[in-house]
């Protein structure tokens, strides 16, 4: 019996808003796709792993790097996760009692006695599937959102990878569900259609799929328990306000008849808010990497820098916590926009809403803040060490 594990990693991982494939990211000192290849190291006979054209040769690198005594192979994924697993299962030739294992590369926390109850259930009843049991209510509801149904949740599961088979349930299914046309999200939902049986067993909860940046740390504190490297930063910057120049704070155009001068877009806010990220990680400050003197930043937007320090401090290691705003300013009101602030910076850095904060103040008309000669800005951040 030969063991065949396909490893998906030809998804675009749009939620985790990064500039590469998140399987390509460093988590705890290796790549995502690495963790996932090393868990089945011990499990597998061949390796698939389904990429996207445009990430072969990183992977490939990674690849070169395990010094596995089995082959690994690089295949193209499809526009689809299951055309993708078909492209997988086309690039093999098994028995019909060899196994499949096929497994998202995000879930890179998968064991190895999960990855045994897989097996072992494949082997007896010719597919392994893990799932979580619910111990929420879940609702059934219509396009509008109304409820329709509620499920009984003791027959609910939360599906997990990898999914095992036989090769005699799964392959030749997947090649007619292909000749079909049909698409589903996981592989056991093939088997279900046909009406072929697919058995359940124990997931685990630590199991998790990197869909976001908060599941980096979810899954770094998994790794390495409650002991990492939190770093705190924090950030100052003052511009003047001058006539004919646009208010713009945290992205944001104030309607105002006086604006901040500077060789930006002088947004002082997120000025303050990307030297406290750079700071935290020790990584110079704004000047350094944007500096007045460079003629590709006059008038620029500061929420491009502060996408561009995000991109800086996310390659050397380091993810966003939490950051919190204050704007110092005696007018104009700021109240009514700091939700769409609040919003820009939390689509620019990837993390929650829940995890920005930003605040207005006024000086009582004490200083240069008050004699409305300029405003002033501080924050301050906090950022997790991935590696």
């Amino acid at each position: 019996m030969k063991k065949y594990v396909i490893i998906l990693a030809g998804g675009s991982g749009s939620r985790m808003k990064t500039s590469v494939n998140k399987v390509l990211l460093t988590l705890c000192g290796k790549t995502v796709i690495r963790r996932s290849m090393d868990a089945f190291s011990s499990h597998a006979d061949e390796m698939i792993i389904v990429s996207r054209p445009q990430d072969c040769s990183a992977v490939q690198e990674e690849v070169c790097k395990c010094g596995y005594s089995f082959p690994v192979h690089i295949v193209c994924g499809g526009e689809t996760r299951q055309a993708s697993v078909f492209n997988g299962l086309k690039s093999i030739d098994p028995d019909p009692c060899d196994i499949i294992l096929i497994h998202d590369a995000a879930r890179c926390l998968v064991d190895t006695a999960l990855i045994e109850r897989v097996i072992s259930s494949a082997v007896q009843y010719g597919s392994g599937i893990p799932g979580i049991p619910a111990t929420s209510t879940y609702k059934i509801c219509d396009e509008d959102c109304f409820v329709q149904e509620t499920p009984d949740r003791s027959k609910l599961f939360e599906i997990q990878t990898p999914q095992g088979f036989t090769a005699e349930t799964i392959v030749a299914p997947s090649f007619r569900a292909s000749e079909e046309h049909l698409d589903f999200t996981d592989d056991s939902g093939i088997l279900e259609y046909y009406h072929i049986p697919a058995r359940i067993v124990d997931g685990s909860p630590t199991n998790i799929k990197l869909t976001c940046q908060q599941d980096l740390v979810r899954a770094m504190i998994i790794l390495e328990g409650d002991v990492f490297s939190m770093r705190v930063g924090m950030g100052y910057d003052v511009h003047r306000l001058v006539a004919d120049r646009k208010l713009i704070l945290c992205g944001v155009e104030i309607p105002f008849d006086l604006g901040l001068l500077g060789h930006s877009d002088a947004d002082v806010a997120l000025h303050a808010l990307m030297d406290a990220m750079l700071g935290a990680c020790a990584l110079g400050d704004i000047g350094s990497h944007f500096p007045d003197s460079d003629n590709r930043f006059k008038d620029v937007s500061s929420m491009i820098l502060l996408k561009e320090t995000y991109r800086i401090i996310n390659e050397a290691g380091f993810q966003v916590n939490n950051t919190d705003i204050t704007i110092v300013a005696q007018k104009p009101k700021l109240l009514p926009y700091i939700p769409l602030m609040i919003g820009n910076i939390s689509d620019a850095l990837c993390i929650s809403r829940d995890s920005v904060s930003v605040k207005a103040t006024t000086t009582e008309k004490l200083g240069f803040e008050g004699r409305m000669e300029g405003i002033s800005a501080y924050a301050v951040c906090t950022v997790v060490k991935r590696n």
